[in-house]
């Protein structure tokens, strides 16, 4: 997945934003105010940080060692580093990026979750 791609697979969740309130490198993916994605778009690897339910990250990182890592930075139970240079399937990083953001809004007040879901 390229760096475009991540960009735009983040953007086309309902209300998903980018932001950059740590600096101009860092791209800060939200849904209505919450983090759901972080990355730098240049950087290379390319990696996303990405919120992952605690007993999902345990297992995602015995199975891709390498690949997907505690979050940096983060909340080591709830957040993964997941390495995107190919050598994941394109497939399984959808999935976690679209589950992360699954997450973030299942956390949302119920009149936010509800506002979504209108155009």
């Amino acid at each position: 997945m390229t760096p475009r791609q991540l960009r735009a697979l983040c953007l086309s969740f309902n209300a998903a934003v980018e932001d950059f309130p740590f600096n101009a490198e860092t791209s800060v993916f939200k849904v209505r105010g919450k983090l759901f994605a972080l990355t730098a778009l240049d950087a290379r690897p390319l990696t996303v940080n990405l919120k992952c339910d605690p007993e999902d990250a345990i297992r995602l990182r015995a199975e891709h060692p390498d690949l997907i890592v505690p979050g940096y930075h983060m909340n080591k139970r709830h957040w993964n580093t997941v390495t995107v240079d190919g050598a994941l399937p394109d497939r399984l990083v959808r999935e976690l990026v679209e589950d992360s953001y699954d997450l973030v809004v299942a956390g949302l007040p119920r009149a936010e979750r509800l506002r979504l879901d209108r155009p």
